[in-house]
């Protein structure tokens, strides 16, 4: 794997274990919604899997076509950083895109652990497509963002970590909805 990739990778999944122990700190609060129409901790879990693994599949399926793929352009390398800039910023909220929202309202989640499991597998799926990824590939356009347009590896890198870190934020609101009192990060 590239140098640049693994860093990523890691901080990845390092931010990626501190949700998911943030979540699993909520015991059986975490399947309650904190107010009627808001996620839940667990479906937090759940989106985040279901971004996750689209991404992976959608990279793997571009990359055995071995289509062309194009360049990165500059006005979608700007918009991409303005996405990265809004994940950042604390209390926005955004609308999931409507497959991915719709998946995580439809209730019936698998438990938590199970969750957890199907998040590591995807996780090592990601860690093998790195591993594997091209070289000549690492600066072309593998992924159409909804937002930003079509996207590098280390910019898709860049948001996947981005999406986490956002979605912590609202898994520290959640557990002060449900735990008032609580100092959660």
């Amino acid at each position: 794997m590239n140098h640049r990739l693994h860093l990523s990778f890691e901080q990845l999944d390092r931010a990626t274990a501190r949700l998911l122990a943030s979540v699993e700190a909520l015991g059986a609060e975490a399947d309650r919604q904190p107010s009627p129409g808001q996620w839940s901790a667990a479906q937090v879990v759940h989106h985040l899997l279901l971004v996750e693994g689209n991404i992976v599949t959608y990279i793997e399926k571009k990359l055995a076509a071995d289509e062309a793929l194009p360049k990165m352009d500059l006005l979608t390398r700007l918009k991409s950083r303005f996405v990265r800039l809004m994940l950042r910023l604390p209390g926005l909220k955004y609308k999931a895109p409507r497959g991915v929202g719709t998946l995580t309202d439809a209730g019936n989640l698998p438990p938590l652990p199970e969750l957890r499991a199907t998040w590591e597998a995807t996780r090592r799926q990601l860690e093998r497509l790195l591993n594997a990824f091209p070289g000549k590939l690492l600066n072309r356009a593998v992924f159409p963002q909804p937002r930003a347009g079509r996207i590098t590896i280390y910019q898709v890198m860049g948001l996947l970590l981005d999406h986490v870190l956002h979605h912590q934020q609202q898994v520290g609101r959640i557990t002060r909805a449900l735990r008032p009192g609580t100092m959660a990060a």
